[in-house]
């Protein structure tokens, strides 16, 4: 792996850091260094509202001290970091840890399962970005949004450029670090009926390298055109019915599963996928994988917040649950093997988390999917937070469009639609248009027998 820090001190900070931990008094430490700029423009009708730049550089140190009597852990990060500011920061660190309340499951790894090599994953974009260069995509944007008759306004018209690199070492001997870089797209065209009443809708792109980002024109020309096709919404009756989840709110049920997997809940036993490793949970068409590595992908890591390696695995394979996202401290408590989910921020314990994930595409067409529906519900947007994740409720506020006779008709706001999350993934049928956009993608769903509560 080409060394991506030569030119830079981050990595003899850390190892000076770490020193000054064990000299400190921990038995075990380990170090996060990060950095990153950042470049925002946003517009509304050709005015600029804001431009924004911003430059960071953080380090954050955890420390494990008294294994004989039970390990104490405790962090402290900061964003001074001057070599005179270290000692303190050790310091303080074990300072916090001689005082909290032991921790059987807080760690380090075992050094064999720490990664000692992982692929170049591609994602860093060398060319800086500039102003101007934002200017011109939001600018195209807001065009192409207002060129439709009824787009009256637009909001959140905005394009961004980020830039980082980040830099893990342990005392048991990890040493590792990448960079990364995002640009993103987004607006929110604004329509307006004769009747005076508003609808809106939006689209947005995501990408490692700027030059993989769709053409600035299609999103804001999909945006006004949903806006416009939203006008003068209707409501649906009240009644059980198929439901299609649009793949843009498709996602959202990914990130259910994800938050019934993850190890925090499994270990707090707050999860309505507790205890069903092996078992089937969802419809057998439902295959959800995890791709770490993928090149230039929105989720992609070479490994996770603890050293450990990142590796391609099914999570859902044909409805049976394969595996759960598991950090260190969560594996210990449930004795199995960690996977190499462990996220963190610069502070504070990890926890666990999931790389580029995909329901996997089915053999039907949308509109096949939908053509025995004689009445149903095409959503494309969700709002609100209604779904419990321990017994599985979910309640959420949609809109979208009416499926009549097989085919998308009117549009409709202002319902709920609601069900068993166990339920729906057991008569979910995804569809062939899977697209690969934003680190967590789903086709267009199926779901049957949902209740829709309208007029």
């Amino acid at each position: 792996m080409t060394n991506l820090f030569a030119d830079s001190d981050i990595p003899d900070l850390a190892t000076r850091l770490l020193a000054e931990a064990k000299k400190a008094g921990a038995d075990a430490a380990e170090v996060v260094v990060a950095e990153s700029q950042a470049l925002t423009l946003g517009m509304r009708l050709g005015t600029l509202e804001k431009l924004e730049r911003a430059e960071s550089r953080e380090v954050g140190v955890r420390v494990f001290v008294d294994h004989a009597t039970g390990r104490k852990v405790a962090s402290v990060s900061t964003s001074r970091l001057q070599p005179q500011d270290l000692p303190d920061l050790a310091n303080r660190a074990v300072a916090m840890a001689r005082v909290s309340p032991p921790d059987a499951y807080a760690g380090l790894a075992d050094a064999a399962l720490l990664a000692k090599s992982w692929p170049e994953l591609d994602l860093f974009d060398p060319m800086e970005v500039s102003a101007q260069d934002l200017r011109q995509q939001v600018e195209a944007m807001e065009q192409a949004a207002l060129q439709h008759k009824g787009v009256c306004n637009t909001e959140n018209a905005a394009a961004d450029w980020h830039a980082g690199r980040s830099f893990f070492a342990t005392t048991n001997g990890f040493v590792g670090g990448y960079q990364a870089t995002t640009s993103a797209l987004s607006i929110t065209a604004i329509a307006q009926a004769k009747d005076g009443s508003m609808e809106q809708d939006y689209e947005y792109a995501l990408a490692r390298f700027r030059s993989d980002l769709p053409l600035a024109e299609q999103l804001g020309n999909r945006a006004g055109q949903h806006a416009v096709k939203r006008l003068n919404p209707h409501k649906l009756n009240t009644a059980t019915m198929p439901v299609i989840f649009a793949p843009r709110v498709a996602r959202d049920l990914i990130g259910q599963i994800l938050s019934a997997i993850s190890g925090s809940s499994i270990t707090r036993r707050a999860s309505f996928l507790l205890d069903k490793l092996g078992q089937q949970v969802a419809s057998s068409a439902i295959t959800l994988q995890e791709d770490p590595h993928r090149l230039r992908g929105l989720r992609s890591r070479p490994f996770d917040a603890e050293g450990l390696a990142t590796v391609a695995r099914p999570l859902i394979t044909a409805g049976v649950l394969q595996s759960y996202l598991l950090d260190l401290a969560s594996a210990r408590q449930l004795s199995m093997t960690p996977t190499g989910h462990a996220a963190r921020a610069m502070a504070g314990t990890p926890g666990a988390s999931a790389s580029n994930v995909w329901i996997e595409g089915g053999s039907q067409s949308p509109d096949q999917l939908m053509a025995d529906i004689s009445y149903g519900f095409y959503v494309t947007d969700l709002m609100g937070m209604g779904v419990n994740l321990i017994t599985g409720d979910y309640s959420q506020g949609a809109s979208g469009y009416l499926i009549g006779n097989g085919r998308i008709t009117d549009p409709i706001s202002e319902v709920t639609i609601a069900g068993k999350l166990q339920d729906m993934l057991a008569t979910a049928t995804p569809a062939n248009d899977l697209v690969f956009a934003y680190g967590v993608d789903a086709p267009t769903i199926r779901v049957d027998h949902m209740m829709v509560a309208g007029k």
